[in-house]
């Protein structure tokens, strides 16, 4: 058997002659057949580390080939059927080269020493994707260039700062309004490193506004495109690195400006709406440390509100209406939805909750509080999901000290109630019609 060097070379002698005749792109269905064989090869680690310059030199003589021939009929549409070969062409040039980056440190450095990243950036700004206008297949080049990009980047700091260079910010906004960006996790995360707070801030509100958009059926130009699980997962582990920092809230006045502090905010509010969709985002629920975390920053800004004068303190202010509202109000809200969304029918989580004694915590937390606007719906909620069929969670709230009846319109909305039976408290399931 032909070793991978050998096999590879082959299969780039046939590009190379075509690409002496001056109109080989004519013939850019045979050069794609060629690509589409690399492409599977490059699959197999061995094949991609016998891969060298003059291929990636290959390479990108037939995607520059393909920018001119997109300028071209950007400017003259006459060739409708030319342009879509031209189109599935740059579409596995990307694959290929999406390939023959994972894992592979030298194809990566080569790829950005020889220019492929520029090129490829002015390829996905040049692909403008318009409703049934070569839509799909549009699509499929602009994905597999960002995940080519996403590959290309990851773990690779030069890469990385070759990508921000010539595509942040103006390319990256667009990108993120129109959810593309989105689609390659790996790209979101390489370049998330290297924006600064207010710019994390604006993306969060964007996957924010998008989530938004996705639940009340209003997101007409990708319908169908969800934010990647990798992803999902990656922005929890960013809230679980860095959740301590909204303590400092508490400190003074002057620290509602930490940068730091509001992009946890912002993770935590992205985190809520991405949890609420349990059909889609069911991997939350499994997020190593999430559930833990979570609790244990409840945990600590409880304790730091019960010493009354920040954020965190129960508030009753009868002249909200006309303060300046604080960015970490609603925090504690925000956590114990988070916990309630992580227990949605999780029997694992509803326990862990209870051996960390978040229960009581989360009880303690059911009141009216003007800092944290809707806390007491969220308290209900969370105890709702956490007693949903199991007993034992059941039996720690029947078992506490009796402090009297509170106000139980909240429960009974939620179609629970409770009642008060031989000196303890009992939390019962409401009939329909009562």
């Amino acid at each position: 058997m032909a070793a991978p060097c050998e096999i590879v070379r082959e299969l780039l002698k046939d590009v190379a002659l075509q690409e002496q005749t001056s109109d080989y792109m004519k013939n850019d269905a045979s050069v794609r057949d060629i690509i589409e064989k690399l492409t599977c090869l490059c699959r197999q680690k061995c094949y991609r580390e016998a891969l060298d310059e003059n291929a990636f030199q290959c390479i990108l003589q037939i995607l520059t080939a393909t920018m001119n021939e997109t300028d071209d009929f950007s400017r003259n549409p006459t060739k409708p059927a030319q342009y879509e070969t031209t189109l599935q062409l740059t579409t596995e040039c990307f694959r290929c080269l999406r390939n023959a980056c994972i894992q592979c440190p030298e194809n990566q450095s080569i790829i950005r020493s020889i220019g492929l990243i520029d090129a490829a950036i002015r390829i996905v700004q040049s692909l403008h994707v318009e409703e049934g206008v070569h839509e799909t297949l549009l699509l499929n080049a602009l994905r597999c260039g960002l995940q080519f990009l996403g590959n290309a980047a990851s773990g690779n700091r030069e890469s990385q700062d070759c990508i921000w260079k010539h595509a942040f910010p103006s390319l990256f906004l667009i990108w993120i309004v129109t959810d593309y960006f989105l689609t390659s996790p790996e790209l979101v995360e390489a370049i998330y490193s290297r924006m600064t707070s207010q710019e994390r801030i604006f993306f969060l509100e964007l996957i924010i506004a998008k989530l938004g958009e996705k639940k009340c059926g209003t997101d007409a130009i990708s319908a169908n495109t969800d934010i990647p699980l990798k992803l999902v997962e990656f922005l929890a582990h960013c809230f679980q690195e860095n959740c301590k920092a909204v303590l400092c809230f508490a400190a003074d006045a002057a620290a509602n400006e930490n940068e730091e502090a509001l992009v946890v905010v912002r993770l935590l509010d992205c985190l809520c709406e991405i949890s609420s969709c349990h059909e889609k985002y069911e991997c939350l629920q499994t997020q190593p440390g999430l559930l833990e975390d979570a609790i244990e920053i409840l945990q600590q800004t409880h304790l730091i509100g019960k010493l009354g004068g920040n954020v965190f303190s129960i508030s009753h202010s009868p002249s909200r209406v006309e303060q300046v509202l604080h960015p970490a109000e609603g925090f504690k809200a925000h956590v114990i939805r988070l916990i309630g969304n992580l227990c949605y029918r999780n029997r694992e989580n509803q326990d862990r909750v209870r051996t960390l004694d978040g229960i009581p915590l989360i009880l303690d937390n059911c009141s009216i509080d003007d800092n944290n606007p809707f806390m007491n719906q969220w308290a209900v909620f969370a105890i709702r999901n956490l007693t949903e069929h199991n007993r034992e969670n059941q039996e720690v709230i029947s078992k506490m000290d009796r402090l009297g009846l509170a106000d139980t319109s909240f429960l009974r909305s939620m179609g629970l109630d409770v009642q008060e039976r031989e000196g303890t408290l009992m939390l019962k399931s409401l009939k329909k019609g009562q």
